[in-house]
């Protein structure tokens, strides 16, 4: 199984997202000024979204200083689900509720240590499979047709 993990800096928080990734027994893709590529957010999130999107890998992780960038960003590529989380029950929520399959980190607010407890929490918790986690995000995911307009 393999997470992409993409950041706009070479950070130390982003180290320890990639080895959390892979201490969880994931490989780790990694995108953005890490891995030699791009600098600018809204390339790394799209780029860590399409990744996700098509299947290559099976989650991701994008950061950038605030975390609401790379959110914004990887949340405009078809089928992204991704949740700006800042502790771990938010993390959790998001995967269960949401079905979030990107999860968006700050770094200025996300130290290794918490940033590590963030992404085990999101790892470890599978979609909610109850009638009310499964209608809400088909829910959501009808907003992104043209036919949707006027549903509420």
């Amino acid at each position: 199984m393999r997470v992409v993990v993409g950041a706009d800096e070479a950070l130390p928080v982003v180290d320890a997202v990639t080895a959390a990734v892979g201490a969880l027994g994931y490989e780790p893709v990694v995108v953005g000024p890490a891995a030699g590529g791009t600098d600018e957010w809204a390339d790394v999130a799209a780029t860590a979204a399409r990744i996700v999107a098509a299947g290559e890998a099976d989650w991701g992780v994008v950061l950038c200083w605030s975390g609401t960038g790379v959110a914004i960003a990887a949340n405009k590529i078809p089928g992204i689900r991704a949740a700006l989380c800042t502790d771990a029950e938010t993390a959790r929520l998001a995967r269960k509720y949401n079905h979030a399959n990107v999860l968006a980190l700050s770094m200025r607010v996300s130290s290794s240590a918490v940033a590590d407890e963030i992404v085990r929490a999101f790892a470890g918790t599978p979609y909610g499979d109850e009638d009310f986690d499964t209608r809400n995000v088909a829910r959501v995911a009808a907003l992104d047709t043209p036919s949707s307009e006027g549903q509420a």
